[in-house]
């Protein structure tokens, strides 16, 4: 009887490197007195003569409030990004990632107030374009319809009846970025 060797595999790389990225990020917060989680990981109205500007409205997206906040995005990133990245390839899943950080943080630079830090933008936009991975190109699945009009209906609601300091429109955005990127970006199968 032989023995089979297991062993680990970095299965996911872009998204093992952002759950990676946004712990590093969480864990310099507080051994920075919270400079870099204010001035690094958190978007908010600033001028575009600031160069950290341009740093945060992509990497907002690595920037959590605390463990649970972290926590609770990586459970979704970790559970729905490998199949994704399966599906559309690494580098696809990258520009997904980045585009959705541009276009959730400009969205909170322009129209938003206070401050915007997580990947709840990226965790809805991962929700949505998952229902897709199954599918052909030129579908749209019943279950990505439902599924958008679920999240979207609840983070709309959510928005109009919660006082809490979750950013729905952030939720929207990530939700309809996925559907949109699932419906026009072709998988590499």
């Amino acid at each position: 009887m032989s023995k089979q060797k297991i062993v680990i595999s970095f299965n996911a790389p872009v998204t093992l490197l952002f759950a990676f990225l946004s712990l590093a990020a969480l864990l310099l917060g507080p051994l920075t007195g919270g400079w870099t989680t204010n001035h690094l990981f958190m978007v908010y109205p600033a001028s575009f003569r600031d160069p950290l500007t341009f740093v945060r409205i992509f990497c907002h997206v690595l920037g959590h409030s605390g463990y649970s906040h972290y926590i609770g995005n990586m459970l979704y990133i970790l559970l729905l990004g490998p199949g994704i990245e399966e599906k559309y390839g690494s580098g696809k899943m990258l520009t997904f990632i980045l585009i959705t950080a541009l276009v959730t943080g400009a969205f909170h630079m322009f129209f938003g107030a206070g401050g915007l830090l997580g990947a709840s933008g990226i965790v809805f936009m991962f929700i949505v374009l998952s229902s897709f991975t199954s599918v052909s190109q030129g579908e749209i699945p019943l279950t990505a319809i439902l599924v958008l009009v679920l999240y979207l209906g609840q983070e709309v609601i959510n928005g109009i009846t919660a006082i809490d300091s979750i950013s729905q429109i952030t939720h929207i955005i990530g939700g309809i970025t996925g559907f949109v990127f699932g419906l026009t970006v072709k998988g590499k199968r």
